[in-house]
């Protein structure tokens, strides 16, 4: 396992990090997986023991479940908190009060202290807004994450699923108040959702922000059980959880080209989607999941994949996005400042 600094934290983390999404199995997150205490357990020794430091979870998942078996786990396992990174996330609804949802003070400082106690932690090392909150202005969310932060209860901030414009409107605010910023991005991205190459990544490389892709097999579809033959696949969570939304059709070109790939390689897949997504630019650490031993250890052998330059070549040929303005047009005005042509 390697290590990646993130961003510029001086924090340390393993480039595979570990989600719990499977943990829990309550109400909408039954079809994700339904992995319980002693699984849970399991999954975490082999976690730690292949050097993987970073762990991910969400108040949302399961509605608490799995922050509680996250929690439960690290106490049951005998794990040193110290060589753990944890991370949560804050947003979503958590009961059916009014307040219960949301990114407003209240729901922060509320949710933050209910995430601790599942946890049976006394801090968060990175807490991640889950996503937009149309009603609570920037500033203020941007003032309630400083503020949580210098609570002692969150070691540092960072941004999920906002559009570029609105995380630069946050730091921007953050950076005159002399308030915490965000350290770092969770985004979908994978060969079949390559968007954030668009505005996201580029963000991310000016500031400075690690990258956390989720989703890296875009839903188990990039796993090796699909492909234009079996549009189905008997155990995948994608059949009756058709999320994140993808191009199907553009997706089974790609699966066509690396499974060519895998062949060279003695790899499956999905090893070649993980490894794909590790070796791009700007990637810190690549967010993996799984509901068994066996599927867990199979996606930790994909950091053993390095790809060539040819490999990564034809993948980006099937695999890239359509040109859109006004990028083609930054592409082509720019071609005049490039020295010794």
């Amino acid at each position: 396992m390697k290590y990646n600094f993130l961003g510029n934290t001086g924090l340390v983390v393993s480039e595979l990090c570990f989600g719990t999404m499977t943990f829990g199995g309550k109400g909408y997150w039954e079809a994700i997986g339904k992995i319980q205490q002693k699984e849970v357990n399991d999954l975490m020794k082999v976690v730690v023991e292949s050097g993987i430091n970073f762990i991910d979870t969400a108040n949302v998942y399961s509605f608490g479940e799995s922050e509680k078996l996250l929690g439960q786990s690290i106490k049951d396992n005998g794990f040193n908190r110290n060589d753990l990174v944890i991370a949560t996330k804050v947003r979503g609804r958590m009961g059916e009060g009014l307040n219960n949802v949301g990114l407003s003070r209240y729901h922060i400082f509320q949710s933050v202290d209910e995430s601790l106690q599942r946890l049976q932690l006394d801090h968060i090392d990175i807490l991640y807004v889950h996503g937009v909150d149309p009603k609570t202005p920037v500033e203020e969310i941007m003032r309630s994450l400083n503020d949580i932060v210098l609570t002692g209860k969150v070691r540092y901030i960072a941004i999920c699923n906002w559009p570029a414009w609105m995380v630069m409107k946050g730091m921007g605010i953050a950076e005159k108040n002399g308030w915490n910023k965000f350290v770092g991005m969770q985004y979908f991205y994978s060969l079949a959702g390559r968007d954030i190459e668009r505005e996201i990544l580029p963000l991310a490389a000016d500031q400075n922000l690690a990258m956390m892709p989720w989703s890296p097999l875009a839903g188990g579809f990039l796993g090796g059980k699909y492909s234009r033959n079996a549009a189905k696949a008997e155990g995948s969570r994608r059949d009756s959880f058709d999320f994140p939304p993808i191009n199907k059709e553009k997706t089974y070109d790609i699966i066509d080209v690396i499974s060519e790939v895998a062949k060279q390689h003695n790899a499956s897949v999905a090893e070649i989607a993980l490894a794909w997504v590790r070796q791009q630019k700007g990637v810190t650490s690549t967010i993996i999941g799984a509901k068994s031993i066996d599927q867990l250890h199979a996606n930790i052998k994909s950091v053993d994949v390095i790809l060539s330059a040819d490999d990564l070549q034809k993948i980006d040929e099937v695999s890239a996005l359509p040109k859109e303005y006004p990028g083609w047009m930054v592409e082509r005005q720019s071609g005049d400042r490039v020295l010794n042509k």
